[in-house]
């Protein structure tokens, strides 16, 4: 069988994801190509890839999009990586600046500020890593991934993109989810999803081949990230499109 080629994110996140992709006997079937989330749509767009990662946000604009498998990258409540850096209080905040390397928690946060926070700052798209360094004074910052984590560390205000999301809807959220553009075999999925599964069995395992003194790796995965695609999961994914494609 033709290898299908597999989108995926190297963020600390996506590391129980991959644990299992990355072994037999799935790995004999799939060809692995990393980027960051946004990139990763275009990339499923233009025929690049068979299946990725994807932003859940993109889906509308992905035809005849499938959803592949039960695992994706969700949260409860609290993500941890995914939120609003400033300096100041929210009602401050006068500039925003959005990562690059996001669209889902790009949409979110534009829900959030209209029709919850009620906050109108400017907005600026960020295209490089030089934004993080704009993040002070009345200037805040959405930042992803790693890098959120890190940003933890310097910011006196983090709005978690998770809680203010499970706060408003006493949902989980997913950011992404496997996603593609046409019908793969049965059984191919059922391995799929085997090996996804895998990495949550070996979490002490991945903590400890990924040293990251700057937050506790191990409460990250087993607290903050929720990876199967449960049908609460699949009301608040379908509620955040039905939102999202009111503006």
């Amino acid at each position: 069988m033709e290898k299908i080629r597999v989108g995926i994110v190297n963020y600390l996140n996506t590391k129980p994801l991959l644990y299992g992709l990355g072994r037999p006997p799935i790995s004999d079937q799939i060809i692995l190509k990393g980027d960051y989330p946004a990139r990763l749509v275009q990339q499923l767009l233009n025929d690049e890839i068979d299946l990725g990662l994807i932003p859940v946000a993109a889906l509308p604009q992905i035809p005849d999009h499938h959803i592949v498998g039960n695992y994706c990258i969700g949260a409860e409540a609290e993500i941890a990586s995914v939120a609003l850096f400033s300096d100041v209080p929210m009602e401050e905040i006068e500039t925003v600046y959005l990562d690059y390397q996001s669209r889902t928690s790009v949409a979110l946060l534009k829900y959030l500020m209209k029709d919850y926070w009620g906050i109108h700052p400017e907005i600026i798209q960020a295209t490089g890593e030089d934004y993080r360094e704009k993040i002070k004074g009345t200037a805040a910052g959405l930042v992803i991934g790693d890098r959120a984590l890190e940003q933890r560390k310097i910011s006196n205000y983090i709005y978690d993109l998770g809680s203010e999301w499970r706060a408003i809807t006493g949902l989980p959220f997913v950011f992404a989810a496997w996603i593609s553009r046409r019908e793969l075999p049965a059984s191919f999925i059922e391995a799929f999803d085997k090996a996804n599964a895998m990495g949550l069995e070996h979490i002490d395992e991945i903590v400890a081949e990924n040293p990251f003194p700057l937050f506790d790796l191990a409460r990250y995965y087993k607290l903050h990230l929720s990876y199967k695609l449960d049908d609460k999961k699949k009301e608040g994914l379908a509620h955040f499109l039905r939102l999202i494609s009111l503006d």
